[in-house]
C-alpha cells in the first residue's frame, strides 16, 4: 500500500497550521481544474501527469472529501493513496453550491455569483442548495429562476455527460450549474462506474461524475467509523473505475471542500448584533451580517468584539481587497454580499438564536438531523482539495 508521501510533491504549498488559506485563484485552484482539461495540452503543469498524457478523462467529484481527511485514512484508501498528485485549493466559501458552480464554470465565486449555501437576493435568504426561499422555505424556482441567477454555461458550453444522482435533475441548483449538459442519473453507487464505462466506450473526451457520500456521512455522524468506512467504500468505488477504463483514459479525482467536526460547538449570535443586523445569509462558518442602513461600523466593532477571539471577522472591503472571492467580483456578486463576514478558525459554527435542523443535501423527505461535520471557512482542514489521478487498468 502506498502512504501518503508517496503522492507527487502538493500542489500547494500550504502549511497545514496556516490561516487563513486563501483560494490559489491564479493556479491550482478548483476553479482552474475545467480551463486545464480543455485547454491546449501541458497547459497546467499542476496537473497530475496521467491526465496530461490521456485521450480522455473522467472527472470524479468526490463531495466533502478533503484532503487532511484523506491523508488521515490513508490506510483506509490504498488505491487512492496510490495516485499521482497531491493538494490544491478550493475556492471561498468552502461549500458545495460555491464550489461546484466553480468547478464546472471555470469562474471563480465573485463572477459566478453563487457565493454560498444561503444568498441574500431579490430582497430574500435563497438556500441555494434546495432552492428555496421564504418563511416557509417555499420552491424558489419560479419567483428567483437559476438560469437566470447562474448564466454561465457548464463547461464552456461543451455538452458533457454528468453522471449524478437521479433525484438532483431538474433542482433549482442543477439548473443553475449544470444547465445545458448531457445528464446521465444513477439511483445506486454500483452505476456510477457502468455508466462512466459506458460514455468513454463511446468516444466521450470529457466525463463529469458526481458522488456525495462523505459529506453526508461526515454532517450526519461526525468523524468517527461511519467516516472511516465511507471513505474506504470510496476508495473501493474508485477502483471499479479505474478497473473499467482503458489505459489511454485517466480518472481524475477532486472535491469541493474538506470538513472540520464542529459537534454541539454553536456559537449563537448576541443580540446586540442581531439588532445591528438586518439579515444573515452565508453559512455557520461564513456567516454573512448584512447591516441595516449606516450600521455597518457598528455592527463590525461589535462582532469583532465578540467573536474575533473564534478567528477571523472582517468587513465587506477586507473579502474584495483580498480577492477572497476572486480577483474579479462582479456588480451581482457584490449585492449578495453581507457587510461583516464571520469566519472562524476555532471548530465553530455561527447559528441564530434557535434550533437549526438540517436534513441531508439533496432534497426533502430525509430524517431531520443536527449538522457535526461542517465546512465553510478557510481552514486547511476546509480549503485543501486532493487532486489525484491514475491511468486506466482494463486491457
Amino acid at each position: 500500500m502506498a502512504s501518503p508521501s508517496q503522492h507527487s510533491e502538493p500542489t500547494s504549498g500550504v502549511p497545514a497550521a496556516s490561516f487563513p488559506v486563501l483560494p490559489d485563484y491564479r493556479g491550482s485552484c478548483l476553479s482552474n481544474v475545467v480551463p486545464a482539461l480543455l485547454g491546449p495540452p501541458d497547459a497546467a503543469d499542476w496537473l497530475p501527469a496521467p491526465v496530461r498524457e490521456a485521450k480522455a478523462v473522467v472527472l470524479f467529484l468526490i463531495d466533502g472529501m478533503g484532503w487532511e481527511q484523506l491523508q488521515d485514512r490513508a490506510e483506509l484508501t490504498p488505491v487512492l493513496s496510490a495516485m499521482e498528485g497531491g493538494p490544491i485549493t478550493t475556492v471561498a466559501p468552502t461549500t458545495t453550491t460555491t464550489a461546484l458552480t466553480s468547478l464546472v464554470t471555470g469562474a471563480a465565486p465573485g463572477e459566478h455569483g453563487l457565493i454560498g449555501y444561503q444568498i441574500y437576493i431579490q430582497g430574500q435568504v435563497l438556500n441555494a442548495l434546495r432552492w428555496t426561499a421564504g418563511p416557509k422555505s417555499s420552491d424558489a424556482r419560479r419567483a428567483i429562476v437559476p438560469e437566470q441567477i447562474q448564466p454561465r454555461p457548464a463547461f464552456f458550453g461543451r455538452r458533457v455527460p454528468a453522471v449524478g444522482r437521479s433525484e438532483f435533475q431538474g433542482t433549482g441548483f442543477t439548473r443553475a450549474h449544470l444547465d445545458g449538459v448531457d445528464h446521465k442519473g444513477y439511483k445506486l453507487t454500483s452505476s456510477i462506474a457502468v455508466e462512466v464505462q459506458k460514455l468513454v466506450d463511446e468516444g466521450e473526451p470529457l466525463v463529469y461524475a458526481y458522488y456525495d457520500g462523505p459529506d453526508r456521512i461526515a454532517h450526519e455522524y461526525g468523524f468517527g467509523p461511519y467516516l472511516d468506512a465511507e471513505f474506504a467504500e470510496v476508495d473501493r468505488l474508485v477502483a471499479q473505475i479505474l478497473a473499467v477504463l482503458p489505459s489511454e483514459a485517466a480518472l481524475l479525482v477532486v472535491s469541493d471542500h474538506g470538513q472540520v467536526m464542529v459537534g454541539d460547538n454553536k456559537v449563537e449570535l448576541a443580540r446586540d448584533v442581531l439588532a445591528l443586523t438586518a439579515v444573515t445569509s452565508g453559512e455557520a462558518r461564513f456567516r454573512w451580517l448584512h447591516a441595516r442602513p449606516g450600521r455597518a461600523g457598528e455592527l463590525l466593532a461589535a462582532a469583532a468584539e465578540r467573536y474575533g477571539r473564534h478567528g477571523l471577522v472582517v468587513e465587506r472591503q477586507q473579502v474584495l481587497d483580498e480577492e477572497w472571492l476572486g480577483p474579479h467580483v462582479g456588480p451581482e456578486a457584490r449585492s449578495r454580499m453581507g457587510d461583516v463576514a464571520l469566519v472562524p478558525s476555532d471548530p465553530v459554527a455561527f447559528v441564530e438564536p434557535k434550533p437549526e435542523p438540517r436534513s441531508a443535501a439533496g432534497g426533502g423527505g430525509r430524517p431531520v438531523f443536527e449538522l457535526l461535520g461542517r465546512h465553510g471557512s478557510l481552514t486547511s482542514a476546509e480549503m485543501l482539495i486532493p487532486c489525484l489521478a491514475a491511468s486506466g487498468t482494463r486491457s
